[in-house]
């Protein structure tokens, strides 16, 4: 893939990683996402959006933890994504992170694909 990167940020226990893929900003969280971590994914997602970004896929692959505040982050985005006439796309879910969503039915309101090169090819 040819990227071009658009940032990364990281804490101890969050790396998040941006780049640009043809119409998509691919965010790639990898590590822990809860209450301590989220605004390191909120920020990028929003920057995202704020540059133009209406498509977003989030490479859930790295993503070793979510909690609810991670996934109210997620939430948030696909909101604000789909009001600029886009959606978040949800590509490489763990099966500890792919829990979380079906337990809270939030898996029914994201476009989840198995990997990213079907997130990006959709």
């Amino acid at each position: 893939m040819d990227r071009g990167t658009l940032g990364s940020t990281q804490s101890g226990r969050l790396l998040v990683e941006v780049w640009e893929e043809g119409a998509s900003a691919v965010v790639t969280p990898s590590g822990e996402l809860d209450h301590h971590t989220a605004d390191l994914l909120r920020e990028p997602l929003d920057d995202c959006l704020d540059n133009g970004f209406a498509r977003l896929v989030v490479d859930c692959s790295h993503l070793e933890f979510c909690d609810s505040t991670g996934l109210n982050v997620l939430l948030g985005a696909r909101l604000k994504a789909d009001a600029a006439g886009g959606g978040v796309h949800l590509a490489g879910m763990q099966p500890v992170v792919a829990r979380v969503f079906e337990i809270t039915g939030a898996d029914a309101v994201f476009t989840v694909h198995e990997t990213l090169e079907a997130a990006l090819g959709d």
